[in-house]
């Protein structure tokens, strides 16, 4: 299968479509859930996404290293082409690689204005023009109010799509129904698109739930889910 057809039939584009399109340039979309659910897999699946369409992304990891997100990359692009058989595969993961630039942050020794300081300094004085920004592992519970109203002037300015992947770092944390920590809720009114991702035991998937899709809060099912034994993004 051709790269563009790979891009067309991907069940990301069905994901884009439960949230009225895509999330957007100037916006913020969350992904949150318990631990171990699968946040970051179905991040770098969007990613992945992103660099296939042409466009180049900027990865921050958060406590995890960049060796381990880098793996995570490769995986996740191993099963998209395995599974549709694409062409060439090799020569494209080596294209799209370079659409990619991979950064880390401690949370609790690196301010917001350093990570979107640092992001600022990529985008503008080394030239790589990113179209979306993926967070991994943020600690949104753990941040401020005026931290996510920063990140949010920086995506509007910049014109960027900034997806977060979220969840606890309090092992007591309540979590609603669709696998979103309770605490979440108190940024909802700053965040434009919020998923939240819980295991099923009867369908044996992970159930992708919009719970806040832009000016509306009516929860509904995306149309896809991810399988727990691929970590891929599936109908």
């Amino acid at each position: 299968m051709k790269v563009h057809d790979l891009i067309k039939n991907s069940p990301i584009r069905v994901f884009e479509e439960s949230i009225n399109g895509g999330l957007g340039k100037g916006n913020i979309g969350v992904l949150a859930s318990r631990h171990g659910v699968g946040k970051t897999a179905c991040l770098v699946h969007m990613a992945t996404d992103t660099m296939l369409k042409g466009e180049n992304v900027v990865q921050v990891s958060f406590g995890t290293n960049v060796e381990h997100t880098m793996s995570w990359y490769k995986e996740v692009f191993k099963e998209i082409t395995d599974f549709k058989s694409t062409e060439d595969a090799v020569e494209v993961y080596e294209a799209i690689r370079n659409r990619r630039v991979m950064m880390n942050f401690s949370q609790e020794n690196v301010t917001m204005e350093k990570v979107i300081s640092s992001l600022k300094s990529l985008i503008q004085d080394g030239s790589f023009s990113a179209s979306s920004i993926y967070f991994d592992g943020y600690k949104l519970v753990d941040t401020s109010e005026d931290d996510i109203k920063k990140l949010k002037m920086f995506s509007k300015e910049m014109n960027l799509e900034i997806w977060l992947s979220i969840s606890s770092n309090d092992i007591n944390a309540s979590y609603d129904d669709y696998g979103i920590p309770i605490g979440v809720r108190t940024y909802f009114d700053l965040i434009d698109v919020v998923v939240g991702l819980h295991y099923n035991e009867e369908k044996s998937r992970v159930i992708m739930t919009v719970v806040k899709d832009h000016k509306k809060n009516i929860p509904h099912i995306t149309g896809v889910s991810l399988d727990p034994k691929t970590m891929l993004i599936t109908p």
